[in-house]
């Protein structure tokens, strides 16, 4: 019996907001959370518990969800720490759920928007299970171990200021 691969979503991305206020979800991460979310294009969108960013990812994640919970309770258990499982439930299970068209095109619900500042600009970045969705001044905020997400989110976002002068 083959066992099933798990869902990795690598690499970076940006989008403009376009017409109609969409955004456009890049093709590595479109083709991994229409695979993770069993062929239905469906991004699940929630926002980070650390850092001021949104993550996404596909239907597919939430099975994993009882299992982190598990996890973490039990290492800050061992480490002496509150773990209020209800509060961490709410985060993990507290996704929306957001269709996008066959070229990734979809809008961000504003009170996501508002919740961590993004305007017109959405930097992806890869984050195995996940991917984050950045405003970039946001990303340029964060600390040591971000140059090369930083970097990244430079380079493409002045690719696509000049693609959309064009």
């Amino acid at each position: 019996m083959a066992v099933a691969q798990p869902h990795i979503f690598s690499g970076q991305g940006f989008s403009l907001q376009g017409d109609k206020g969409r955004f456009v979800l890049p093709p590595q991460f479109r083709k991994t959370v229409k695979d993770s979310s069993g062929g239905v294009k469906t991004l699940c969108i929630a926002r980070h518990d650390r850092w001021t960013c949104l993550t996404g990812f596909g239907l597919s994640r939430a099975s994993d969800f009882a299992a982190q919970l598990d996890r973490e309770e039990a290492l800050a258990v061992q480490a002496g720490r509150d773990f209020d499982r209800d509060q961490r439930a709410s985060q993990l299970y507290g996704y929306i759920e957001i269709p996008f068209d066959d070229s990734g095109r979809f809008v961000l619900p504003p009170h996501l928007a508002d919740l961590v500042g993004i305007g017109d600009q959405l930097y992806f970045h890869g984050g195995g299970a996940f991917f984050s969705i950045w405003n970039p001044g946001n990303l340029a905020a964060m600390g040591e171990g971000w140059e090369g997400a930083q970097a990244a989110c430079r380079h493409l976002a002045a690719e696509a200021q000049t693609r959309g002068r064009k």
